[in-house]
């Protein structure tokens, strides 16, 4: 098989590629890396989420470094990948390893590589390691120690990654006032690594927490798949519904993405929560600086961007890309449409508990529920309708769908002028009205993702389907 790493990192089946072997070959291509780069001396981290042997996935790429004899911290449980990536930068390590298929169905799992500043890998890193691993599938043998040994020769730490991450929390975001905000906060983390987070944050004032799905299991039950979005959240909207709840927070596998719900249970989309986000960022923490957003993330930015003459620079999808813009601008944030926020003083990289933070330090600071936030929103900007349609497709037939992209032509779409076209990343169309559509392939799973965002909902629905049309 080829081993390919996609919007971050590689994923596969467990029933299939995602195995003890092919982990071991990547794990020898990240020593090779680093040790070629010089890296090997500062050390690896590695870390995995709640999924079906993470663990043990974890603790075989802790064998092939060790083996390599390249020094190991090892999370000595489930950790959500931002308070990895966090330990990462803290402890100046060479690189890390996350072992999770972050919001995959509880089939896949996968392997995240960390460079040293705590964020996607950059394509180039990505395409070098690919290189080793090709090298490696070829010729060469893969030195291992067990743990034990490891550990005791010095050469392995086990950590618990949680106490560091929670104390540098503390420090962007002013959690005094939400613990005093005498709010009800409902979290679901979805059986995922940020289990009981939000709860140790937040508890010791007024503020409540209660959390739903909070027990590990691999298994994801009642759930398509530990993405925190509309169709999987339905058991917290029940909960939420008809108690005296505020507002609603959602975590994914790996806690790097927010889901929200508002106070009557609603979800309130990922391109509305990040516009809520940044307008806090802006107006109540008057915060100056560019806000970087991928190519499918709300206009709604840019009209902010405007108001506030910040710059808005988008890119594609992934923070891959995100994040290293975001560190060369400085930016105050970056965002993208999975749910998937940034922060200045943090890391370059997503981090689903400090942007479920940002939202309760919103709603302490102006004492408004999630709806009226949205509505004074609104207000501000325009009313905006956003939607996603995913198609699935044989992976085999990856290079087909992306030529029927390449080759697609609109001069309109939904009776709305193309003005320009964008091909960074598929196919997006910038439409009259400051409405856009985007075809794309999911670098991390086999479905092409149709995204639109107009005036009306049926504009959007209207939209979507004529896009969907090329594939038929």
């Amino acid at each position: 098989m080829t081993i390919r790493f996609g919007t971050d990192g590689w994923r596969a089946l467990m029933s299939e590629d995602f195995s003890v072997e092919n982990v071991k070959i990547c794990a020898q291509a990240v020593c090779n890396f680093m040790s070629d780069r010089g890296m090997g001396q500062n050390g690896l981290i590695i870390g995995y989420d709640t999924r079906l042997n993470s663990e043990i996935f974890a603790k075989t790429v802790a064998e092939v470094a060790t083996g390599n004899q390249i020094p190991v911290v090892l999370c000595e449980k489930p950790c959500p990948t931002p308070v990895l990536s966090y330990n990462l930068v803290l402890r100046e390590c060479g690189a890390g390893v996350v072992i999770t298929a972050s919001h995959n169905s509880k089939e896949w799992n996968g392997f995240k590589f960390k460079p040293s500043y705590g964020g996607s890998a950059s394509p180039e890193i990505t395409s070098e390691i690919e290189t080793y691993i090709s090298d490696i599938e070829d010729s060469e043998q893969i030195p291992t120690m067990p743990i034990a040994s490891a550990e005791k020769i010095g050469l392995l730490e086990k950590i618990d990654p949680e106490p560091t991450y929670l104390n540098h929390i503390a420090e962007l975001v002013n959690l005094t006032r939400i613990r005093n905000a005498g709010l009800n906060i409902a979290v679901d983390s979805m059986h995922g690594a940020g289990s009981k987070y939000f709860t140790k944050l937040i508890e010791g004032g007024t503020s409540r927490v209660v959390e739903i799905r909070d027990e590990y299991n691999p298994n994801f039950p009642n759930m398509i798949q530990p993405e925190p979005i509309e169709k999987n959240l339905k058991p917290l909207k029940d909960f939420i519904e008809g108690s005296n709840f505020d507002v609603g927070l959602a975590t994914d596998g790996d806690g790097d993405r927010l889901g929200l719900l508002d106070e009557n249970g609603n979800y309130i989309s990922t391109l509305q929560a990040f516009a809520l986000i940044c307008k806090h960022l802006l107006e109540n923490l008057e915060m100056k600086g560019p806000i970087i957003k991928s190519i499918t993330m709300t206009n709604v930015i840019n009209k902010l961007g405007e108001l506030h003459e910040v710059d808005v620079i988008d890119t594609p999808v992934g923070f891959k890309y995100l994040g290293p813009v975001m560190m060369e601008e400085n930016a105050i944030a970056a965002g993208e449409e999975s749910g998937g926020y940034g922060f200045n003083g943090h890391i370059p990289e997503r981090d689903g508990l400090l942007s479920g933070l940002m939202i309760l330090d919103l709603m302490s600071i102006t004492q408004l529920n999630p709806s009226d936030l949205l509505e004074e929103l609104e207000d501000l900007v325009g009313v905006y309708h956003y939607d996603r349609h995913d198609i699935e497709f044989e992976e085999q037939d990856r290079e087909e769908k992306l030529l029927q992209i390449a080759d697609a032509k609109f001069e309109s779409v939904g009776g709305l002028k193309v003005v320009s076209t964008d091909n960074r990343d598929g196919l997006k169309l910038n439409l009259e009205e400051n409405a856009w559509a985007l075809i794309r392939i999911s670098g991390t799973e086999p479905l092409i993702r149709i995204y639109s965002e107009a005036s009306t909902a049926d504009q959007v629905e209207k939209i979507i389907a004529i896009c969907s049309k090329i594939f038929e």
